[in-house]
């Protein structure tokens, strides 16, 4: 018996020398420090750590908290909404019913969808299921996306008004990222399997990897125990703000997870489908989602040249000293996150943040990167940091610009009755200004609590101050001949939507 205790015992210390060996001394001994360091630096309330590797769970970390100002601390099991990392679950559900016979990806959207209808005819019938996937529609990157962000539209409501969009480019010779293709691709998923997008992916993927916590819907998210709440700078101070429904655009954005759930997630992407030795996701069924579909532009990296970056089903991939990156980001109000796979090291990393104002997610996933590829440490937050508060300064500065043109009180050169209107856009729909307390008030059909105060601050512009911050404070041009209007374009934080919008009187 004691021969038999001492051998238990010196396969425990090797197991642990072996483990030692292996996890770099960055992890090992700094990444508490990092992070916490990182936290404080970026005004983080919170986040979670992942790292896999050989199958393992190495790190499975909350740090800081849920909310800030109070001390609930962020556990493993802390859900955050992971944004855009939900688009890898439906390319793998429209995956998965290809492997079950129901449907070809090579098969046109209106095979599934006969009613849907884009503004070209013949894109139309062209427009196939990879397509909608891989952003290589012909549309500029968040395109349309202001006239869905936290709407009162339903989900067929956003398909029919994407279908209306004239797109920037030629069909198939531009990459653009369209969340509104996950849109259509969900509810081709509805009609091939006879299920919701949510149900669906609850049934096939969440359950057989007991993802117990995973949630697929924000309005669930909003219901759930131990969630992180969202944050962001509101007049340059880090401020709580609250969880939005975006539901209509659920399959490009809407999961709820954890890094304990995701750590099953990673295990099976980087075991060939399988998770606690049951093959739950046919290999083939990965090996579809990972097909490049389309040419990314070129991601910069801050010390490494990037040969080619592509973008296949809710994945993106590009080269890093000698190996395939396979990642994604993610963005929601107040939360961006990470995860990134290297198969070739049979590595997985995973960030949460609750603020949605910080590039620490991405600092953090290379600097762990690289300690397991053994290169030298590069403080990659000092580089993120300083890139962002410079930004942040100018943004600052023409910020204090244009509110100083506020405030002087200049008043337009025609009366604001002659404002106060409707306006229509061709797409979206309406937009109304009325006179509140002598300031002109937005209001907008599709965005019903949404409001924006507009002051006048010369040359025929307004300054907008929406009533949600994540819209930002933005500028509007009007558009006047002979002292009538006749037009502006409305604008919103780049974070939801690069396009203006042009609002024609009625």
């Amino acid at each position: 018996m004691k021969k038999l205790t001492s051998i238990l015992f010196l396969l425990i210390i090797s197991n642990l020398i072996l483990f030692a060996q292996q996890t770099p001394s960055f992890i090992t001994d700094s990444l508490d420090v990092y992070v916490n360091r990182g936290l404080q630096q970026w005004q983080i309330p919170g986040a979670a750590v992942l790292v896999v590797k050989d199958g393992k769970i190495i790190v499975a970390k909350g740090y800081g908290n849920k909310e800030l100002g109070t001390n609930d601390k962020v556990d493993e099991n802390t859900l955050f909404m992971i944004g855009s990392n939900t688009k890898a679950f439906t390319g793998t559900a429209l995956a998965l019913l290809e492997n079950e016979g129901k449907l070809n990806l090579d098969d046109k959207v209106v095979k599934y969808l006969p009613d849907f209808k884009m503004k070209d005819e013949w894109i139309t019938n062209h427009l196939n299921l990879l397509d909608i996937v891989s952003h290589r529609m012909g549309f500029e990157t968040f395109q349309g996306d202001f006239m869905y962000w936290t709407s009162d539209l339903t989900a067929d409501e956003v398909i029919e008004k994407f279908g209306m969009l004239t797109p920037k480019y030629d069909f198939r010779t531009k990459y653009g990222y369209t969340n509104a293709g996950y849109a259509v691709a969900g509810k081709i998923i509805e009609k091939v399997s006879g299920l919701s997008w949510a149900d669906f992916i609850r049934e096939k993927i969440f359950i057989p990897l007991e993802m117990k916590r995973t949630i697929p819907l924000s309005e669930e998210f909003i219901k759930a125990n131990n969630i992180a709440k969202p944050h962001t700078f509101v007049d340059g101070k880090m401020s709580l703000i609250p969880i939005q429904n975006i539901d209509n655009l659920a399959p490009c954005g809407s999961i709820g997870s954890s890094i304990n759930d995701l750590s099953h997630w990673i295990i099976a992407q980087l075991g060939s489908g399988k998770f606690n030795g049951e093959n739950i996701i046919p290999f083939s069924v990965i090996q579809k989602t990972r097909q490049p579909l389309s040419i990314e532009r070129r991601v910069r990296h801050p010390y490494n040249k990037t040969h080619f970056s592509l973008y296949g089903m809710g994945w993106a991939f590009q080269d890093y000293e000698g190996r395939e990156i396979i990642a994604h980001t993610g963005g929601v109000n107040g939360f961006v996150t990470s995860v990134t796979l290297v198969p070739e090291e049979k590595l997985g990393i995973v960030v949460l943040t609750n603020t949605d104002q910080n590039a620490f997610f991405q600092s953090l996933k290379w600097e762990i990167l690289d300690a397991f590829l053994g290169l030298p440490y590069r403080n990659y937050d000092a580089t993120f940091y300083s890139s962002f508060m410079k930004r942040q300064d100018a943004n600052t500065k023409w910020l204090n610009e244009v509110k100083d043109s506020a405030a002087m009180n200049i008043k337009p050169e025609i009366s604001l009755k002659e404002f106060e209107s409707k306006y229509k856009h061709e797409v979206y729909g309406y937009a109304e200004l009325k006179i509140v307390d002598n300031k002109l008030e937005l209001s907008l059909e599709h965005h019903s609590k949404l409001k924006g105060k507009l002051e006048y601050i010369g040359n025929n512009r307004f300054l907008c101050t929406y009533s949600d911050p994540t819209y930002g404070i933005k500028v509007f041009p009007f558009e006047i001949e002979n002292g009538k209007v006749k037009s502006f374009d409305l604008y919103v934080d780049d974070f939801i939507d690069y396009q203006p919008y042009r609002f024609v009187k009625e």
